[in-house]
């Protein structure tokens, strides 16, 4: 009985553990709290790694909007050069 009390005192709260893991999980703190920091320090690098290669996946469909918005803006900025320089423009060919 002595030393189901000590446990219940010394012990880790499940309550806490799981504050920790609902408001600061992504930094494996309940892991911290409950004595596991090399699965806590995988769990991180997972999670970057997890996150970095998400990010990769998305860009590949984002990189023609991207190549597309920096192409305009070169136009944009080219054109309003020419304006202010009072060049003439040449004529947009067809292709």
């Amino acid at each position: 009985m002595i030393i189901e009390t000590r446990v219940g005192n010394d012990g880790p709260s499940v309550m806490l553990a799981y504050f920790l893991w609902f408001f600061v999980g992504i930094l494996s703190a309940h892991r911290f709290y409950l004595g596991k920091p090399v699965s806590a320090i995988l769990q991180i690098l997972s999670y970057v790694i997890l996150v970095g290669f998400i990010w990769l996946l998305v860009d590949a469909f984002l990189i023609p909007g991207m190549v597309r918005a920096k192409q305009e803006k070169i136009r944009r900025d080219l054109t309003l050069d020419a304006i202010s320089n009072g060049r003439s423009l040449p004529a947009m060919q067809m292709a």
